[in-house]
């Protein structure tokens, strides 16, 4: 996996994280803008797991491709989901879904970098 893209992601999506949960706080709903934010975030994790699948055809392999493949399919479904649910509640929660989507969004990409660092013999 890329490490200055996978780095380039967990630092948006932290700040992001930091940014709707504070707004969350402060008991705001999501605003037209936050959704373009975490959409253009969601394009970024498009090339990330783009990335990753070109990675699958090259050696060297992650030892569990099934496992990896599970959480290329959650890494990216992951935010835009959150999106949704969050345009679905337009209230403080909307803010509350966007920040635990952007917080879980770091994990995930970590758990891909460390199933794709161990290989199949």
């Amino acid at each position: 996996m890329n490490g200055p893209l996978s780095s380039a992601t967990i630092i948006a999506a932290l700040v992001l994280a930091v940014w709707y949960l504070l707004r969350a706080a402060l008991d705001r709903a999501p605003s037209d803008p936050d959704l373009i934010a975490a959409l253009a975030l969601s394009a970024l994790v498009v090339i990330l797991v783009v990335v990753a699948v070109i990675g699958l055809f090259t050696d060297p392999r992650p030892a569990d491709p099934t496992t990896f493949a599970g959480y290329l399919i959650t890494t990216i479904a992951f935010v835009p989901t959150s999106v949704y649910l969050a345009k679905m509640e337009p209230t403080r929660w909307g803010s509350l879904i966007l920040g635990i989507g952007c917080l879980v969004l770091p994990v995930l990409v970590l758990r891909l970098q460390q199933i794709a660092s161990v290989t199949g013999a």
